[in-house]
């Protein structure tokens, strides 16, 4: 069965680590969070971080790419190299990712190509974001999958569709609407957040999951919550209201930023 254990989730710093709790290998998607933290929040979650396999790049804003070159360095001292895949806009685009190119191999990713990647298959999907080629992905293996979608302004057709029948489902609950509009952001910046090209809503998400439910939907992870127009509560209580008005007995969980969380 497939593990999401998530380092950090937030605009202070993404990484998270899917794991195969049968095999143990593990796939790493973002990296932005400094080499203390990286390694510390993976030993308290049991993770071990030498079966990192890849490195997953979903997009090039820094609070997921600022930690890429320490850590691919930390993790080489311990004899682990795992290949770096992205999109070649991605890539172009990214100081933090060309800063690795010597010392881990540079694979592409490209929406809707699967790659084969630590005895999984992941599909890459295009997201909506103010950056070139946002992706999220979904991950299989044996008949199980897991859904992971943030840092998007509103569902793609191609993500609704990769986030179908998964058993854990990991999706953007940025912010909400009416603390983000009497709160501290400048207009521009509200309006940017707001866009098709910003961050999903609690009720944006809550829609999606709702449309989403399923019977082998197990866990539903309120992810990239804002500490300035959001609580780390309030996602969590209206996403489970969805699944209490559809009689669903999924677990609901919230990807924290300093505080590591295990989805299993």
């Amino acid at each position: 069965m497939l593990e999401l254990n998530i380092l950090a989730s937030g605009s202070s710093g993404n990484a998270a680590i899917v794991r195969d709790g049968g095999t143990g290998r593990c796939v790493l998607i973002d990296c932005g969070i400094c080499k203390r933290d990286f390694f510390a929040r993976c030993e308290e979650l049991g993770v071990d971080p030498r079966a990192i396999e890849a490195t997953l790049v979903t997009h090039v804003h820094s609070d997921h790419t600022s930690g890429l070159g320490v850590v691919m360095r930390g993790l080489a001292k311990e004899g682990c190299t795992p290949p770096l895949y992205a999109h070649p806009l991605v890539r172009e685009a990214s100081p933090k990712i060309r800063e690795v190119e010597p010392l881990v191999e540079q694979r592409e990713l490209h929406p809707g190509k699967p790659v084969h990647i630590a005895g999984m298959c992941v599909l890459p999907f295009a997201t909506s974001h103010d950056v070139a080629s946002s992706v999220g992905f979904r991950f299989e293996v044996e008949g199980d999958a897991l859904g992971y979608a943030t840092d998007t302004g509103f569902v793609t057709p191609e993500a609704h569709e990769a986030l179908g029948d998964v058993r854990i489902l990991a999706i953007e609950s940025n912010h909400d609407v009416i603390m983000l509009r009497e709160g501290p952001y400048p207009y521009v910046l509200q309006q940017r957040i707001l866009s098709d090209e910003g961050h999903l809503s609690n009720a944006q998400c809550c829609t999606e999951v709702e449309l989403l439910l399923h019977p082998g939907l197990e866990h539903v992870v309120a992810m990239h919550i804002s500490e300035h127009n959001n609580t780390f509560g309030l996602p969590v209580r209206e996403l489970q209201k969805v699944l209490d008005a559809n009689n669903h007995p999924a677990q609901v969980h919230a990807g924290l930023p300093r505080t590591p969380v295990a989805v299993r």
